[in-house]
């Protein structure tokens, strides 16, 4: 029987369908809808948000940074300069294999295996587009073997850049300084210090003048690929190279004084103009090669500095600090002159100590030096005459004479290292331990003992204001920046009486030149018509007891470093004052056996070569012809 078709089954599934395809249809224009509302939004209302980021992918901004400025001495000779860097770099995705090119490097320049596993590691771990430097520094016979041989050496080029230079090395290295990447600290948020190979001053001028020598950064735009890769350049805002400096110091005599002091284990000295306060000569004996310290600084290198009991890192010039011995005396003598308490006919008998109650401070000549009176005792280093007159007027007079002559504080010369020394009196004590000053300490630091403290260009300054007629002279360094000369040479009166100081040069100048018993009268100078003064010091380091000196102790017998300081501070020419002298040799034992002739020596230099003379002459020719530097 044939089958009987059922038209209400059709037509509802139709229905259904109808209603399904319905359904769809307006799910299907909701989300069409939807993507063309967001497509609208983005392109509309988003559309140049979206455009500057698209442009910052795009761009890549580069810093370009500055070439360091030069120091030079007075005469324009350079003490830092910039000399080109030539490196060797590779880029991984073009040096393939990349460890064959490498073997190939290692023979052609003789790469050491870290040299090889170091620029490996680098390039799996940094993208295949990035240049990486296999080696710094190449010399011109590197360079051309590289670059003779590039058709075999894949992906490899040579770079050039600029790195620092001192041409005096060891002579200059504690004045100027050296440079060295940034530590976290000085980089800051400073972008430009963060870069690889970018340095900044560690030390000396480097440091003091790091924002005047480090010029400022530029900049470049640059347009690159997806993969980073830059495709061409689009703006550039060249960068300002950092100011070129001129300081005070003659190049040569800087290097005659480092050489001299190289003589000794470890010593310091500073030559100072008198009535300027320019600084010729800053030098600190043992020393270091700051090139090295520039560029590669190995760590063996860096642990035998500091492993170095004569410390060559620290500029024992400016931030050594010892007692001035009897350097001092002139502070003591200038005290008691200006405060009434003695003058040219006050005598003291010594027979060789001074009773102070029940204690007994003994004269370094045991037998004493007879009556004395101010110049006779400086002349004759006598302790018992200052002993005297220091009980006589008490410590708070001394010790304001001796920060009126540049002791006790940092004299502010452009040196961060600068240590202030220290000038003790009763307020101090009270302050620092709660106590009161005792008579005895008043003995013993009239004489530079105790707890005063100086640094050689203290005591160079202090030998200055004596001798220039009681001007307030100040130590600097800087003479010139951006053409312009920073100090005049003006400086104030102390207000001493010129009878008083003449007492004093008279007793500095017996000292080097009196037959009779000049402490340092083996060490005068040897040149017609010029004379120098000056005065000795021994400062003590470790006391000798009295079962030490039985038992044939002497202090030339004590291990180096329980040795007496030995120091010399001097003028000249005598005649006419223009260069004063601090020399201090660390444990050198006395003061007329190992400063003074180191004093004579560099003074006879000074006054041969005579650069205030020198740089007058120049100055004067200059504005004659309307030259310059």
């Amino acid at each position: 029987m044939p089958q009987r078709l059922n038209f209400d089954d059709d037509n509802l599934m139709l229905t259904r369908l109808n209603r399904r395809a319905l359904v769809l249809g307006a799910g299907a224009s909701l989300l069409t809808l939807g993507i063309m509302s967001r497509l609208a939004w983005l392109q509309v209302v988003q559309g140049r948000k979206y455009a500057m980021l698209a442009e910052d992918n795009r761009i890549n901004m580069k810093i370009l940074p500055p070439l360091r400025g030069m120091i030079v001495d007075r005469y324009g000779v350079p003490l830092a300069d910039n000399t080109r860097n030539f490196r060797v770099v590779i880029v991984p995705e073009q040096a393939k294999p990349i460890k064959d090119v490498m073997e190939k490097l290692r023979v052609k320049l003789a790469l050491t295996d870290r040299e090889v596993e170091t620029v490996l590691k680098q390039a799996k771990r940094a993208p295949s587009y990035a240049v990486i430097s296999v080696r710094d520094y190449l010399t011109w016979e590197q360079v051309a073997t590289v670059e003779v041989n590039l058709p075999d050496l894949p992906g490899v080029s040579i770079e050039e850049d600029w790195t620092r230079l001192y041409p005096f090395a060891e002579a200059t290295a504690h004045l100027i300084g050296y440079v060295g990447a940034a530590s976290k600290d000085e980089a800051g948020d400073d972008p430009l210090l963060f870069m690889p190979g970018f340095r900044v001053g560690k030390s000396g001028m480097e440091k003091a003048l790091e924002r005047e020598l480090r010029g400022y950064a530029g900049n470049a735009q640059a347009e690159v690929n997806v993969l980073g890769r830059e495709v061409r350049e689009l703006s550039r805002t060249n960068p300002e190279p950092g100011d070129r400096l001129t300081l005070s110091v003659d190049a040569e005599l800087q290097q005659q004084l480092q050489a001299r002091l190289s003589q000794e284990k470890s010593a310091s000295a500073v030559i100072m103009d008198v009535h300027t306060g320019e600084i010729y000569a800053l030098a600190s004996n043992p020393s270091f090669d700051p090139n090295q310290f520039s560029k590669q600084l190995t760590n063996a290198l860096w642990q035998e500095v500091l492993g170095d009991e004569t410390t060559p890192l620290t500029n024992k010039a400016v931030a050594g600090q010892y007692p001035p011995g009897s350097t001092f005396k002139m502070v003591t003598a200038m005290a008691a002159l200006e405060a009434g308490i003695i003058n040219e006919h006050t005598s003291v008998f010594c027979p060789g100590h001074y009773k102070l109650g029940n204690m007994k401070f003994h004269c370094w000549k045991p037998e004493g030096h007879g009556t004395v009176n101010v110049v006779t005792a400086l002349e004759r280093s006598c302790d018992t005459f200052f002993y005297e007159i220091a009980n006589r007027m008490g410590i708070d007079k001394i010790a304001a004479m001796g920060r009126k002559l540049g002791l006790g504080d940092r004299l502010g010369v452009e040196l961060a290292e600068e240590q202030p020394g220290l000038m003790p009196d009763k307020a101090w004590k009270r302050k620092r331990y709660k106590q009161n000053w005792l008579p005895g300490e008043t003995i013993v630091s009239a004489i530079g003992q105790g707890s005063v403290q100086t640094t050689p260009l203290q005591l160079a300054t202090m030998t200055a204001r004596l001798v220039n007629g009681g001007k307030a002279v100040k130590p600097w360094l800087v003479r010139y920046s951006d053409d312009q000369e920073v100090h005049n040479g003006v400086y104030p009166d102390l207000g001493f009486k010129d009878a008083n100081l003449k007492l004093v040069m008279d007793g500095m100048w017996r000292v080097v030149n009196s037959p009779g018993g000049g402490t340092a009268y083996g060490s005068r100078l040897r040149m017609d018509g010029v004379t120098m003064g000056g005065k000795t010091g021994t400062a003590q380091v470790q006391r000798i007891t009295a079962a030490q000196r039985a038992a044939g102790i002497k202090n030339d017998t004590l291990p180096w470093k329980q040795r007496h300081h030995a120091l010399f501070v001097g003028y000249a020419p005598a005649e006419a004052p223009q260069y004063a002298i601090a020399v201090v040799v660390e444990h050198g034992i006395g003061g007329s056996r190992a400063a003074a002739p180191i004093a004579r020596d560099l003074v006879t230099l000074t006054i041969n070569r005579d650069p205030a003379r020198r740089k007058r002459a120049e100055d004067a020719a200059a504005a004659v012809t309307g030259g310059g530097e």
